[in-house]
């Protein structure tokens, strides 16, 4: 299995006590914090898409139509 590219940056806010939680946390599951929310953003794109994702593969994957009955159900 090929590794994903990881050169984007995304940059969220939140509770300084949460964040601490979460790394501690991922800390005790030897994980980062980077780890954790990349399989939970892989994991978002799988449900909205209802397929495995597949690195390489863009937002083109989405097709409008079937996103938009999925939001509405």
């Amino acid at each position: 299995m090929s590794r994903e590219n990881r050169s984007a940056r995304l940059t969220i806010l939140i509770d300084p006590d949460k964040k601490a939680v979460f790394e501690e946390l991922c800390r005790l599951e030897d994980l980062t914090p980077s780890q954790v929310v990349r399989r939970l953003i892989r994991g978002h794109i799988e449900l909205k898409l209802g397929r495995p994702w597949k690195p390489g593969e863009g937002p083109t994957a989405l097709k409008p139509s079937a996103y938009a009955k999925r939001r509405k159900a």
